[in-house]
C-alpha cells in the first residue's frame, strides 16, 4: 500500500495534534510532510523535531527566525499567511485545522490543487460556503471529507447508501449532546454563569465552542455546514436537515433513505475516528479509535431541541435560508457575543438577543468572493458590538 502524504494546517491545535496521533498510530500508511501554525512557534518546532517534515510554515512572519533555528536540518521554513495557504497544495491530503478566516484560503488552495481536503475549519463553509461551492465546481477540483464527528458521521452514512444514488437520500439528522443546560427552561437560564456554561457533560473543548454548545449555536452552525457539504449533491435543503438531542453522544448523526431506513454511525466520542476516516478515505484505518464496549451501553435517548430556551438554533436556520453573506454575518456576530459573555459584559440570554438583532438588520449581500465574505464578517462584528454596548449599559 502506497504511503499517503499529509499536510497539517493548524498542527498545534486540537485537530492538528490528534491528526498526529492517528499518523503515529499507522506510520507505515501515513507520512506528515508539512506542518503549519499561526503563532505557536515552540509547539511547532517540537512537532517538527518529532516528525521531520519537509516543510514547516509559521503564519506570523515575526517568528520565522525563531522557528528556523529550532527545526531539524533539511526542513524548509516558510512564513506568512500566503505560505500557510499553500499547505493545501503540498500533500495527498491537507488537514485544515486552522481557526478563523485564515482557514478559508487553505481550503480554496487545496480544492484548486485537486487535493483531498480533510476539513475542520468552520469558517470555510459557514461564512465562505458559496465561494467554496464555486471552487468545487471547477474542472479538476479537489474534494472535501469533513473532519467533524457529525459531518464525518453523515459522510460515512451516505457512503453506506447502496449504489450511492442521491435520489435515495431523504433526510440528514444531526445529533446534539444538549450541552450543560439540557432540560432547562428559558426562565431557568436567565441567571446562568460563565462557569455553568463551560461545564460540558461530554466533550472537552475550548471556551468559545463550549459556550456555543450551551446555546446550541454550534449545532446551528453545523446545520449550515451540512447544507453546504451535502446539499448540492443530494438535493438536501434546510427542511431536510433535522437536529435531535442525544445526550449519550454515541450516535454521531444519521441519514434517512427513501424506503424509510435510517443509517447511523455510532462510536465513543473520539475525534481521531473522523480524522482517520478522512485521511484514509475511501479506505479505513486499522486503529479502532472510538471503539464501543456494548456491555456498558445502557440506553440511547433522543428528544427534540427546545427552540424557546435555545433560539440560536432557529436563528442559524434562518441565516442559512437567507443565504448569501447571512451565515458569515451570523458567525461573526456570534463570536463577538460569546466573547462578551465570557468577559461578563452580557448575560447568557444576551447572546441570542445580539444575534437576533444583527440578523434582522442584515442587508442580504451576496457572497461572491473572499472580499465579500470578509466585508460581511466585519459588518457582523460591528453590528454585534453596537448591540452588546446597548445591552451592557
Amino acid at each position: 500500500m502506497a504511503v499517503t502524504t499529509v499536510a497539517i494546517a493548524g498542527s498545534t491545535g486540537s485537530i492538528g495534534t490528534q491528526t498526529i496521533d492517528v499518523v503515529c498510530a499507522e506510520p507505515d500508511r501515513f507520512e506528515v510532510v508539512a506542518l503549519g501554525a499561526w503563532s505557536s512557534a515552540d509547539a511547532l518546532v517540537g512537532q517538527a523535531r518529532r516528525l521531520h517534515p519537509k516543510l514547516v510554515v509559521i503564519g506570523d512572519e515575526r517568528l520565522r527566525d525563531r522557528v528556523a533555528e529550532g527545526v531539524p536540518t533539511g526542513t524548509e521554513v516558510r512564513a506568512g499567511a500566503e505560505a500557510l495557504a499553500e499547505l493545501g497544495r503540498v500533500a495527498d491530503v491537507c488537514v485544515n485545522g486552522v481557526v478563523g478566516f485564515a482557514g478559508l484560503r487553505v481550503t480554496l488552495s487545496a480544492i484548486e490543487a485537486g487535493k483531498r481536503l480533510a476539513l475542520a475549519n468552520k469558517e470555510s463553509l459557514i461564512a465562505g460556503g458559496p465561494v467554496v461551492r464555486a471552487a468545487l465546481a471547477a474542472p479538476g477540483a479537489g474534494h472535501i471529507v469533513p473532519v467533524d464527528s457529525e459531518h464525518g458521521a453523515v459522510h460515512q452514512c451516505l457512503a453506506a447508501n447502496a449504489g450511492g444514488d442521491p435520489d435515495r437520500v431523504r433526510r440528514i439528522v444531526l445529533t446534539a449532546s444538549g450541552g450543560p443546560f439540557r432540560g432547562r427552561s428559558r426562565a431557568e437560564l436567565a441567571e446562568v454563569t460563565v462557569e455553568d456554561a463551560l461545564a460540558h457533560p461530554t466533550w472537552s473543548m475550548g471556551p468559545k465552542i463550549t459556550v456555543d454548545s450551551s446555546t446550541l449555536m454550534n449545532k446551528g452552525l453545523e446545520v449550515i455546514e451540512a447544507h453546504e457539504l451535502f446539499g448540492p449533491t443530494y438535493g438536501i435543503g434546510y427542511d431536510d436537515i433535522e437536529v435531535v438531542v442525544h445526550p449519550q453522544s454515541i450516535v454521531h448523526s444519521m441519514v434517512e433513505l427513501s424506503d424509510g431506513s435510517t443509517i447511523a454511525q455510532l462510536s465513543e466520542p473520539d475525534m481521531r475516528l473522523p480524522i482517520g476516516y478522512a485521511l484514509a478515505w475511501p479506505d479505513r484505518i486499522g486503529t479502532p479509535f472510538g471503539r464501543l464496549d456494548w456491555s456498558t451501553v445502557r440506553s440511547l435517548e433522543f428528544e427534540p431541541p427546545d427552540l424557546e430556551a435555545f433560539p440560536c438554533l432557529a436563528l442559524a436556520y434562518e441565516a442559512g435560508r437567507m443565504g448569501g453573506t447571512a451565515p458569515a454575518v451570523l458567525n461573526a456576530a456570534n463570536e463577538e457575543a460569546v466573547a462578551a459573555f465570557l468577559a461578563g459584559r452580557i448575560p447568557w440570554l444576551g447572546i441570542a438577543e445580539v444575534l437576533k438583532s444583527v440578523l434582522s438588520r442584515h442587508d442580504g449581500g451576496r457572497a461572491d468572493g473572499v472580499d465579500a465574505v470578509l466585508a460581511a464578517d466585519r459588518a457582523g462584528r460591528e453590528a454585534a458590538r453596537r448591540e452588546i454596548e446597548r445591552i451592557a449599559e
